[in-house]
């Protein structure tokens, strides 16, 4: 049988880190309360340019979701194979979700860049200007977790589970799954509703 991965002390530590972290992250969901809110007061004024129906991929957008769904599952597997301290199986795991994220920036990426190339930047209208700050912020955190799992996937594979890259790892976990949860909004709100 397995010995506890953390110490009464360290589980201590660990939930007043978890709590922090979540204090954050209702801090995050602050922030994008009111991108939604600007997004929905914005999304009619084109200013005369292409409307939401025009201008969104809903497949293109479907595929982002199933991916981000996907790599959402695999960050809950790696922290299951964590909590069971194998780690060639977190850290594979891990590595999936991170090439998930990859896959998915990538297609925010060409979606943004499609709709520049197609003369429908931000600048064109409020509906545009706030279409490309909700989801560009989400993007943007997107891209920051994308950086802290390269970080953690390294202090795993050199240190092992320790109680510190444990609770870096829970936290990044909880990141990851908050900003699956914000982009099931985006996708319902601006692409659902959006095409209609």
């Amino acid at each position: 049988m397995t010995q506890p991965l953390l110490s009464t002390h360290e589980v201590d530590t660990y939930h007043k880190t978890t709590l922090g972290f979540w204090v954050y992250l209702m801090t995050d969901c602050v922030l994008f309360s009111a991108l939604f809110a600007t997004y929905a007061v914005l999304h009619q004024n084109t200013f005369g340019g292409p409307t939401s129906q025009q201008i969104y991929d809903l497949s293109l957008a479907l595929a982002e979701t199933m991916v981000l769904l996907i790599s959402s599952f695999m960050c809950g597997l790696a922290m299951l194979m964590a909590s069971r301290h194998e780690k060639n199986r977190a850290l594979v795991l891990l590595g999936v979700t991170f090439l998930l994220g990859l896959s998915f920036l990538t297609m925010e990426l060409h979606e943004f860049t499609h709709l520049v190339q197609e003369g429908n930047s931000w600048r064109r209208s409020a509906f545009l200007s706030s279409y490309f700050t909700l989801v560009g912020t989400h993007g943007l955190h997107i891209t920051c977790g994308l950086v802290w799992m390269g970080v953690v996937i390294g202090q795993i594979f050199f240190r092992g589970f320790t109680p510190h890259t444990f609770r870096r790892m829970s936290c990044l976990s909880l990141f990851w799954h908050f900003l699956d949860v914000i982009w099931i909004f985006i996708f319902t709100v601006v692409y659902l509703m959006g095409a209609k």
